[in-house]
């Protein structure tokens, strides 16, 4: 017989009991509807072992490569570890800020070390706490090549958490956070022509990671990343995205400015907002894995021309930097 481990504790399967029914005889309180596979509202995800093919079907590819499987149709034939989707977006980490640095005058780099074991996939976003106030940020790290997480924090004028991260919180004071969370990340997808990443302010922290991973794993098809500000001193990261861009034939950088200066018009930037350029260099999206983050007009409107540009809705990945009302 197999075994379904939950939170430490191990529970044996009998004969061809579903994953969903070996907990709820152990007590377990797992969410369920249908019991059929269709719902989905028994979804959970695998931290160890390999959940069945049959219980991943019609979940995004992003979801598969979380781990994530509908329980109730899940009849393993090994061992599974297993965690309810509520219990990893509850639990605590407390990690150190071991760095702070200005990018420029309203992005700070914010690097955390983390004593505990965090598995998480460059893109996805974690929540710090500061009392009961909640900020969501995308993470730009690399799992595997970078040694410590990094974010980028925009100093949001009036925002509260912004401005306790910039100005108040210290090198090596602790910080409580959860996650990861968030589908935002590269994955490997079947019959793709490319990837295009298009991004506005801090929202090229997670595009920073996502472009880095496909290329550390070998993606060979063609990467656009278009990323945009107001002004060239809004910008960051243009040096080492160009230290990217010598680095890798297949993928090409476009820094766009919508309000540029004569001095910035002799410069090489893109003039004009980053969607309207990334859709001059690549038409059509047929094909192509799409990814927006930034500014949520942005993310929204561009979602919708990728899509009547070609892109599956499956193949467009959208992440809108939603900013938090006032306290």
């Amino acid at each position: 017989m197999t075994k379904v481990v939950y939170q430490g504790c191990s529970y044996e399967r009998l004969d061809d009991e579903s994953v969903l029914r070996c907990l709820l005889r152990n007590g377990i309180r797992a969410p369920y509807s249908c019991e059929s596979g269709a719902c989905q509202a028994c979804t959970m995800r695998a931290i160890n072992g390999t959940p069945t093919t049959v219980s991943q079907e019609d979940l995004k590819e992003t979801q598969k490569a979380l781990g994530y499987f509908k329980a109730c149709v899940c009849r393993p034939e090994d061992d599974l570890e297993v965690t309810l989707l509520d219990d990893a977006q509850k639990h605590k980490y407390q990690m150190e800020v071991v760095e702070k640095t200005w990018l420029n005058d309203e992005i700070l780099r914010l690097r955390l070390a983390c004593e505990e074991s965090f598995d998480y996939r460059a893109g996805q976003f974690i929540n710090i706490f500061k009392g009961d106030l909640i900020r969501s940020y995308s993470i730009a790290s690399l799992p595997g090549q970078d040694a410590m997480l990094e974010f980028h924090i925009k100093r949001v004028p009036g925002g509260v958490v912004s401005h306790w991260l910039s100005d108040e919180v210290k090198l090596g004071d602790p910080l409580i956070v959860t996650g990861p969370m968030g589908e935002c990340f590269y994955h490997e997808a079947e019959d793709v022509e490319g990837l295009l990443a298009v991004g506005t302010g801090s929202g090229l922290a997670p595009l920073w990671g996502v472009v880095r991973d496909a290329l550390m794993q070998g993606y060979e098809k063609p990467i656009i990343l278009c990323h945009g500000a107001m002004k060239a001193e809004n910008l960051y990261y243009v040096n080492e995205l160009r230290e990217l861009e010598a680095r890798y034939e297949n993928f090409s950088y476009f820094p766009c400015v919508s309000t540029p200066d004569e001095a910035e018009l002799l410069t090489d930037l893109s003039l004009g907002f980053p969607n309207d350029v990334a859709f001059t260099k690549q038409p059509s999206l047929a094909k192509w894995q799409v990814f927006l983050c930034g500014h949520p007009e942005m993310v929204n409107n561009t979602k919708r021309m990728a899509f009547l540009a070609g892109a599956a809705l499956k193949n467009i990945h959208a992440d809108p930097f939603v900013m938090a009302l006032p306290t």
